[in-house]
């Protein structure tokens, strides 16, 4: 097993923020959903690993090298792609392109104009001529022509239609199919359940847990209940949503035998997110 990127004891100070011991690792072919509420630390996590923000302690591995140590070199095999990248909006993308190649050893003109071809992108329209989803093309596009091998993408689906968000997905299983490594961020929960091989859930600036996606979900059950449940029960409960039947409680898998006259169910992952983030 080859690890394209392993963090470990992550820490970043703000006055009302504090990123602690993010620990993590990413195996090379895979893709990683980063994920969390709104303040969980996911963009301050990104945004350490690529030296935007100098991260107070920790280390950072990327194939083995340490980021403080190699971070020109490794930034020419990494493409950072955020959602809603604004960028000159009144430049022609060719003229985004250009620029762009002058800071990558490795561009390759040819492999940028099959890029062009392959997403339908015009380099001759301004930023601002194209939709979300064709902005988010084309800083793929930028970070696939010098040949990226780990694609560290924002929010990439943010503000997408359903289908637009669909074909953003199965690209992204495509460039893993073709050896690229992918680690992104997301509030859309559910595209995870689409491509993701494994996630990394942080709250409050803490890492939850880190592993595989199946693993993770397994671990879980989800019952409906329109009564109270039982002391026991209540004892047992993770978290508690409301819904039209009555209220839903996320339980542990091993503590099913307590509500056997319940049907567990096996939640998604929006579904185990949003009860452990619910309120108590």
């Amino acid at each position: 097993m080859s690890m394209a990127l392993e963090v470990t004891d992550l820490c970043k100070d703000y006055p009302t923020f504090h990123l602690r011991n993010v620990s993590f690792s990413l195996e090379e072919g895979s893709i990683m959903g980063l994920i969390g509420r709104n303040g969980a630390g996911k963009t301050t996590t990104l945004k350490s690993l690529l030296g935007l923000v100098r991260p107070a302690s920790g280390r950072i591995l990327f194939w083995g090298m340490d980021f403080a140590d190699h971070e020109a070199e490794i930034k020419q095999r990494i493409g950072y792609v955020v959602g809603g990248t604004s960028y000159y909006q009144r430049r022609k993308i060719g003229e985004i392109a250009h620029v762009t190649r002058l800071f990558y050893q490795n561009w390759d003109d040819g492999q940028y104009r099959h890029c062009l071809d392959e997403f339908s992108l015009d380099e001759n329209k301004c930023l601002l001529e194209l939709s979300e989803g064709m902005k988010v093309k084309f800083n793929l596009a930028l970070a696939l022509s010098h040949h990226a091998e780990l694609l560290i993408l924002d929010e990439p689906t943010s503000g997408l239609d359903p289908v637009s968000r669909e074909e953003l997905l199965e690209l992204f299983m495509d460039l893993v199919d073709r050896g690229a490594t992918i680690l992104f961020s997301t509030h859309i929960i559910s595209d995870l359940e689409k491509c993701a091989d494994g996630i990394t859930y942080l709250h409050e600036g803490r890492v939850l847990t880190s592993e595989g996606l199946s693993t993770f979900r397994e671990k879980y059950r989800l019952v409906t209940h329109a009564d109270d449940l039982s002391d026991t029960q209540k004892e047992r409960v993770l978290g508690i949503r409301r819904n039209r039947e009555g209220h839903t409680a996320l339980i542990l898998k091993e503590d099913v035998s307590a509500f056997t006259e319940l049907s567990p169910d096996i939640p998604d992952l929006e579904t185990i997110m949003s009860h452990l983030e619910a309120e108590e």
